[in-house]
């Protein structure tokens, strides 16, 4: 909250009328044995225009960066309206809807998300949102051994899959055996003849694009695994959907499940968070599907009035979560209200503007930093919006240098892939300007040659 808006007297009387004489008091089942918390580095207590001083400085040191940072949060335009409507009180501040009858609003939001986003996914479901796009693969993959009869538990992850999200996965899957799938060196793609060494998997997870920005053969591989009797789970941005082939037209059946992170449709970067997750599936999947979903119906009585509603869950998701589908039972739902108020502003044809501007930037940038540089990318696969440099130096001195001429250059790699020494990620969006593009590309060219002359 901005201010806190009691009084000492107020306090008082309130702890007065429930019968309690202290604060302290209402924590008195906290056992004594728990090790106290300190906050010692927290600075002398500041008075409200000090402290607003003190961040409004903070905030400044930041710098303000001319952003080429992908690798899964990624910087979009964000239409003014969307964040004034999602911050009203009605919104910014509701429960969760549990009780219908309080909070058709919200549900109503909700069940439009779903819609759009089922529709973008061209899958037949889609649920109200997770915590983000790592722990929506996990939930993915716990969708798709639960859906397997045979109790197999191998599924595989290739390794073009976000090194965040694959340990996610690690810590929030142990029953599944996670087998790793290299990436081709030549193509940063997983070569769906590889797979033959395969057998008997529970699923596939295939990204789309895949974290280094390339493009995988998305109908070979969904029909590969579901040859097999495996879950086909397709993890995507869901702005390259717009241009691309959606999940749910992968193969000759479509993919059985859709997951992915929500951040791109509308959600400022922050830091790092808050963001949503998503899943999408099949109906033959729904009732595995964990999370909210909003369902639409009617009044039974003479008026029929269109109302909306949790649906298909049972009460053990939320009270006996031992028992339920999945430990998830709550959401982020603000941010998915936000990203219905998004896609609604940009629609289908906006969606797809979007997505071809980013990546015609991408290609802008690509050629200039050729011809800038001469460098080539380290694959020669068709890629989306982002794309993977291997320079003739290690990294991260080179982003430092960046960084003091305004520029955060991308996503060192060669921790997370240690084969890649010298990789760089590179991203742009419709965000980024002709000039923005040619200011990088030369500044990444000037410092690649300081680095080269002698000492």
């Amino acid at each position: 909250m901005a201010y806190i808006p009691h009084t000492l007297e107020e306090t008082r009387l309130m702890l007065q009328q429930i019968g309690i004489a202290s604060l302290d008091e209402l924590y008195k089942e906290v056992p004594d044995s728990l090790p106290e918390a300190t906050l010692d580095s927290l600075p002398p207590a500041m008075t409200e225009w000090q402290l607003s001083r003190l961040m409004s400085q903070r905030a400044a040191s930041d710098g303000g960066l001319l952003n080429f940072i992908g690798a899964g949060a990624y910087e979009h335009h964000i239409p003014a309206p969307v964040w004034e409507i999602a911050g009203r009180g009605e919104f910014y501040t509701a429960y969760t809807p549990y009780q219908a009858e309080a909070s058709q609003g919200t549900l109503q939001t909700l069940y439009e998300f779903q819609t759009m986003l089922a529709g973008l996914m061209a899958m037949s479901a889609a649920n109200a949102s997770l915590y983000d796009g790592a722990s929506a693969l996990a939930e993915a993959i716990r969708m798709a051994l639960r859906a397997n009869s045979s109790g197999n538990r191998r599924v595989l992850l290739p390794a073009t899959v976000s090194p965040h999200y694959r340990k996610v996965v690690q810590a929030l899957v142990p029953e599944a055996e996670l087998i790793q799938v290299p990436y081709c060196t030549q193509g940063g793609h997983i070569p769906p003849e590889s797979l033959a060494q395969y057998q008997q998997v529970a699923a596939l997870v295939i990204p789309q694009p895949n974290f280094f920005g390339i493009l995988e053969e998305v109908h070979t591989l969904t029909q590969w695994v579901q040859g097999q009797g495996g879950v086909a789970i397709g993890l995507v941005n869901p702005v390259a959907m717009g241009l691309l082939a959606p999940p749910g037209q992968w193969g000759d059946k479509g993919c059985d499940i859709a997951c992915g992170e929500g951040q791109p449709l509308g959600i400022p970067l922050s830091s790092g968070g808050p963001y949503f997750g998503f899943i999408c599936c099949r109906n033959e999947l729904l009732r595995q599907m964990p999370g909210r979903i909003v369902g639409r119906t009617k009044e039974s009585g003479p008026a029929g009035r269109t109302g909306f509603v949790l649906t298909l869950q049972a009460r053990e998701q939320h009270i006996r979560r031992a028992k339920a589908t999945s430990n998830i039972c709550t959401n982020q739902g603000l941010m998915a209200i936000a990203a219905a108020i998004h896609m609604a502003i940009l629609g289908p044809v906006g969606i797809k503007a979007v997505a071809t501007a980013c990546h015609q930037q991408t290609r802008t940038l690509l050629h200039a930093i050729q011809k800038a540089t001469g460098l080539s990318p380290c694959f020669n696969r068709p890629y989306f919006h982002e794309t993977l440099f291997c320079l003739p130096r290690p990294v991260a001195p080179l982003l430092e240098e960046l960084s003091h001429q305004g520029i955060a250059g991308g996503f060192a790699v060669e921790k997370e892939y240690p084969e890649l020494q010298g990789g760089l990620l590179i991203c742009a969006t419709e965000t980024r300007s002709d000039e923005d593009l040619h200011l990088y590309a030369n500044a990444l060219a000037k410092a690649l040659q300081q680095e080269e002359k002698p000492c």
